[in-house]
């Protein structure tokens, strides 16, 4: 119990020899009796104080905490193993904010100490970074206790960083500006400028919130100024600079191969936009649409092949909107270019008959045939038929040859018809009368393509008037017609 107590009190006797009063800046005469980590031999290297760092990182951590400075000991943990040691000299008088050592295996503190002994103190200089302050810390070569030296504030000049996506764009797109990449700002500032140099926008940023998007409505290269303000009011002093460029959208032009287009219900009718222009890339796709009088669309057509157009034929007249968009090779769409066009139907038509005819009592053969005119009184549903010609007799006497005429109207249903008419035939025989008849037929159509249409059709022409009948007047024919 006595050598303890002898023991206690020898210590206490040197760290009050090498220490001034609690009051006061403490005098430092002697190192290395009183170390925070264990060291073999007299004068380690930097690698060896590195290496020892790991063995007490619990301890170094208590003292970090028990000198007021926690949140320094991760970025020292961080920064000792790629630190700078410097190898300096502590001259006499030089002081320390405060060192950690151990006593009686206990991490202590000591504060406000000023090295005293009789030459300079050999030691390990190293700086440990956090935020904009700079820690000097050093670590006397003979015990590899740590200290703090001194703290100073370096607030380091802005960098500025910019970037502007996408660099190319369309009309009315997004534009994306980041300034995150900016360092040690306090503020950033960035100013737009159109393609004549005009500034048209600025816009304040700060690290907490350092991107914005905007957007143009005009073509050409837009630029973007930017600088950075550090924590002293400093704007940065390094370029700055993005650009992006708005795609010209292209221009379509359009053209029909008809206008008006009278007479072209099934006659195929050319939209060309062939002629559509970009001045900054190529036109590679046009987009067709028609609409009828009631805006309701019949019918789109995309080209992606040159040339850029469109053959149409139009089944029913009316009055029609045409309208193309054409795509550049950046997706940019022009302005609709419109067409408003007026389709007519083909109502007049040249018409002829031909087929076998047989006239009561003839039991034989004519071979007929007609010419006149197709009218269509309204399209696909009621029509008129005005023809004549002749019936020419392929049996002998009595039988003669002879001229007939028609007048009729026609119902159609889709392919089929059916109608009745006044006819009109000369003699077919010597005793027989010029005959004014009622006549029919009935057909359907074989082919049409609106200009031209073939059908088959049978008729039936009986006589009019009472002195006649029809079993003894009649007259029957198998046919075709064509209309064109």
């Amino acid at each position: 119990m006595k050598n303890k107590k002898l023991t206690f009190l020898v210590i206490s006797v040197l760290i009050l020899f090498s220490l001034s009063t609690f009051a006061e800046t403490k005098k430092l005469k002697h190192i290395g009796r009183y170390t925070l980590v264990r060291i073999k031999g007299e004068v380690p290297t930097a690698e060896v104080m590195k290496t020892l760092l790991d063995k007490y990182t619990g301890d170094i951590k208590y003292g970090f905490d028990l000198a007021g400075y926690g949140d320094l000991f991760l970025p020292f943990l961080d920064q000792i193993k790629a630190a700078s040691f410097k190898e300096e000299e502590l001259a006499i008088g030089d002081k320390l904010m405060w060192m950690l050592f151990r006593s009686r295996g206990k991490v202590k503190i000591v504060e406000d100490l000023e090295w005293a002994g009789k030459k300079a103190l050999p030691v390990f200089s190293f700086i440990v970074k956090k935020g904009y302050k700079h820690y000097e810390l050093i670590m006397p070569k003979p015990c590899g206790n740590i200290s703090l030296r001194k703290v100073e504030e370096i607030i380091p000049d802005a960098v500025c960083d910019i970037k502007v996506v996408p660099v190319k764009a369309n009309i009315n797109d997004p534009i994306s500006v980041d300034m995150s990449g900016t360092q040690h700002a306090k503020s950033m500032e960035v100013e737009v400028f159109n393609p004549e140099g005009t500034k048209i926008a600025a816009k304040a940023l700060t690290p907490d919130s350092s991107k914005w998007q905007t957007k143009f409505d005009k073509p050409g290269e837009y630029s973007f100024k930017a600088k950075a303000i550090n924590l002293e009011g400093k704007p940065s002093t390094n370029a700055c600079e993005a650009k992006t460029y708005i795609n010209f959208p292209p221009v379509c032009r359009l053209v029909a191969s008809c206008l008006p287009c009278i007479n072209y219900v099934g006659r195929p009718i050319t939209f060309d936009a062939s002629n559509s222009t970009d001045v900054d890339g190529e036109v590679v796709k046009a987009d067709f649409e028609i609409t009828d009088a009631a805006s309701n669309v019949i019918d789109t057509y995309s080209d992606a092949e040159k040339p850029f157009s469109w053959d149409k034929i139009f089944e029913k007249p009316g009055i029609y909107t045409i309208t193309a968009v054409v795509t550049d090779d950046f997706s940019a769409m022009s302005q609709p270019a419109k067409i408003d066009l007026e389709v007519t139907q083909k109502r007049f038509f040249v018409l002829v008959d031909a087929g076998h005819l047989i006239a009561r009592g003839s039991h034989g053969p004519y071979i007929a045939g007609r010419i006149g005119i197709f009218y269509k009184i309204v399209p696909d549903r009621f029509s008129f038929i005005l023809s004549g010609g002749g019936s020419l007799a392929l049996k002998g006497e009595p039988w003669k040859s002879f001229f007939m005429a028609n007048a009729l109207f026609n119902v159609h249903a889709g392919a089929a018809f059916f109608g009745a008419g006044a006819g009109f035939s000369t003699k077919v025989r010597e005793t027989r009368e010029t005959d004014v008849e009622l006549v029919a037929n009935i057909g359907f159509d074989i082919f049409d393509n609106f200009s031209t249409k073939g059908s088959l059709f049978f008729e039936g022409r009986g006589p009019i008037g009472k002195d006649k009948s029809f079993s003894d007047h009649h007259k029957l024919m198998l046919g075709f017609r064509l209309i064109f």
